[in-house]
């Protein structure tokens, strides 16, 4: 029986399970991240991400969220990508780039005086607002701080895209959100075509907020990069936020930089190898 080398990596504790493709062959790659993804059954994490070369790019990622659905892009795991990519060999410069389905992302690798890994940073892209392209089913050139009615539940959101979907709402108090009950309400809205990932945000202060992510596919998750990009986003346009600013997570901190509609947003933050090993398949 084959087996499959792997390697788990986290960033602010937003899990994945790696597989380097120059390495290893994946033929179902949906089935393969439900199998592994399982935390009592199989290795734990938030998903499955494959690493390969790339004819456009120096990596290419494809990423796969816990019940197996294919997800666009996700901050940390780009982040992760980069480490694992430099530190196996795989690119030799800490200036790169890596293909995702939402598009080619820069990323630079910062480093210690010792050349030891600190942190990545990000262009995540310009963020996109237009509804029709996030998509939802929402009228307007743009949906900020827009009244949301969800069943029993009324708020306002704010709609964003990092090359994936995410509405951000935001509360007078992060814990006491109710993320396990009205994330997976929206998520599967249909409003969202495509379902949504789902921020709820307290304010801490005009440079500092404090983010819980009900995520697409994964349900509430430590960290969401993409997530913690959308929540400057909405902050900025709404005035409760500005630039840059730290985004506290459930699993540690990343810090955003954005200049303003049709500019690109820069995320940095850490990427951490947890343990490598093989299992058969």
């Amino acid at each position: 029986m084959a087996r499959l080398h792997f390697t788990k990596m986290q960033g602010i504790g937003n899990d994945y399970v790696y597989v380097n493709l120059t390495q290893e062959h994946v033929s179902k790659p949906e089935e393969l991240a439900r199998k592994l993804s399982d935390r009592r059954f199989g290795i734990g994490g938030d998903g499955l991400v494959l690493i390969d070369k790339s004819d456009k790019a120096d990596l290419s990622m494809r990423m796969f969220n816990a019940d197996g659905s294919e997800s666009e892009m996700c901050g940390n795991a780009i982040r992760c990508v980069a480490r694992y990519g430099f530190e196996h060999g795989l690119v030799e410069k800490t200036e790169l780039t890596v293909s995702t389905l939402a598009g080619i992302k820069f990323i630079s690798i910062q480093q210690d005086d010792w050349g030891r890994f600190v942190s990545a940073r990000v262009n995540m892209g310009v963020p996109v607002l237009d509804p029709a392209r996030i998509p939802a089913l929402v009228e307007g050139a743009q949906v900020v701080d827009h009244l949301f009615d969800f069943e029993s539940y009324h708020f306002q959101g704010t709609l964003v895209s990092m090359g994936n979907p995410h509405l951000v709402t935001f509360v007078d108090h992060v814990d006491l959100a109710p993320v396990s009950s009205l994330g997976p309400l929206i998520e599967r809205c249909k409003l969202f075509p495509n379902r949504i990932n789902v921020e709820f945000v307290e304010v801490l202060g005009p440079q500092r907020a404090k983010q819980r992510t009900w995520e697409r596919g994964s349900g509430e998750t430590l960290g969401c990069g993409t997530g913690a990009s959308a929540v400057l986003v909405a902050g900025v346009l709404t005035g409760r936020l500005k630039s840059p600013a730290v985004l506290e997570l459930l699993g540690g901190e990343l810090t955003l930089d954005w200049a303003g509609p049709g500019h690109p947003l820069f995320m940095t933050g850490p990427a951490t190898e947890v343990f490598e090993g093989s299992l058969e398949l």
